[in-house]
């Protein structure tokens, strides 16, 4: 069995969550059957990079990213499988589909219809483009991996065209080798923070479906005896990057302990964040499953997250954390956003002033982590389900 991943993102440039799923999911494949991968960007150890065509270095990034796919489908000959992730690489799938004769695989990490903020990010034109390659890749594709049951239902709602047959539920994993309590302090001293008091803590992109700005406005309603720590990546637009920091101006005039880390951080500095946060905070609007919940898990961190799609299936509510319901409009916004801040406000305070109960909760999402999304267990799934398509 050969198997070619077709994706953005591949170490050392990883930035989601559907980077860090391909990183874990193609170092166990490789255990098991021959893969290469194919990724954007430079060269590197693992992977053969495509760039996209200079000709188009001053064209919508959509359309850059087009000629990479048609990079990628033209070097994946002699594979039984392809398998593509993300909206980035779902048309590099279905050409390499059309041109080498073999079965394509999606993983559906998030889907586009549900994303309507991404046309401030890639402009009008780039989002049509963007949404076309996904709807293209998924309706042809003879196999859709949802990484949760509720990203299942999102499918066939958003492609209603798709035989539910074709689309497999098969969950996002962790590493809890890797991402395990870590007692040292030396990065949160390098850092600022104290290990002796109450940490609250946020890690991701500045984006709108991270929600950052909804926990920004919940920080204004949690105790003051905790450290608030934000490890916050670069925005993804304009707009998030302006509502972002005049929140965290305001934020910083009402209190302090404001810790705000603007870079992505080292996965051994994250790991020891993660590991000594009393709360972990996912105030994500849009999430299909959250590998960042199962990251803080691991690291006996209780989550307080809201409960959008796939969340509820890794976060027990009142077991490993706290959930919190949000009601969305059509635009994937909370329709009451002050009531959204207050409650997830309620619920962090809930763990602060029960620091036993969120330690329980931590000891317990830990267990959950190693008991329920081991990365072998998925990709013996995952083979599974190639050895079937190829015949």
């Amino acid at each position: 069995m050969r198997a070619i991943l077709l994706t953005r993102e591949y170490p050392p440039d990883v930035y989601g969550g559907a980077g860090v799923h391909v990183e874990y999911l193609a170092r166990e494949l490789a255990r098991r059957i021959e893969l290469e991968v194919r990724c954007f960007g430079e060269p590197r150890d693992g992977a053969t990079a495509f760039r996209p065509w200079s000709e188009l270095a001053s064209a919508s990034t959509a359309l850059q990213t087009l000629s990479v796919d048609l990079a990628m489908a033209a070097d994946a000959g002699g594979a039984d499988v392809v398998h593509s992730h993300t909206w980035y690489a779902n048309l590099g799938g279905h050409l390499a589909k059309l041109l080498h004769g073999v079965p394509h695989v999606v993983t559906a990490h998030s889907l586009e219809p549900l994303r309507p903020w991404k046309a401030e990010q890639l402009g009008a034109g780039g989002y049509a483009l963007s949404s076309f390659c996904e709807r293209t890749g998924i309706e042809a594709a003879e196999a859709v991996i949802a990484v949760s049951s509720a990203m299942r239902d999102d499918v066939r709602t958003a492609y209603p065209g798709v035989d539910p047959a074709r689309i497999e539920v098969i969950y996002n994993g962790i590493d809890t080798e890797e991402y395990r309590p870590d007692a040292t302090t030396d990065a949160l001293e390098r850092h600022g923070v104290s290990a002796e008091r109450p940490i609250v803590l946020f890690v991701g992109r500045v984006t709108r479906q991270k929600g950052i700005v909804h926990l920004l406005d919940a920080a204004l309603e949690i105790d003051e005896g905790a450290q608030l720590v934000f490890c916050a990546g670069a925005p993804d637009e304009p707009e998030i990057e302006r509502a972002t920091r005049e929140r965290v101006e305001r934020l910083r005039a009402h209190r302090g302990d404001v810790i705000w880390i603007e870079a992505m951080l080292p996965k051994r500095e994250v790991i020891q964040l993660l590991s000594h946060a009393t709360v972990f905070c996912v105030p994500s609007i849009y999430e299909p499953l959250g590998i960042v919940n199962l990251e803080a898990m691991a690291c006996e961190a209780a989550v307080v997250a809201s409960a959008v799609g796939g969340i509820p299936e890794v976060v027990v509510d009142g077991e490993t954390g706290l959930l919190v319901p949000v009601t969305l409009d059509a635009d994937g916004n909370p329709t009451d956003p002050s009531r959204f801040a207050a409650d997830f406000a309620a619920r962090v305070n809930e763990l602060l002033a029960d620091p036993a109960r969120a330690k329980r909760m931590g000891e317990a999402g830990r267990r959950r982590a190693v008991d329920e999304f081991s990365w072998g267990a998925i990709a013996d799934r995952t083979v599974a389900l190639y050895e079937r398509l190829a015949g």
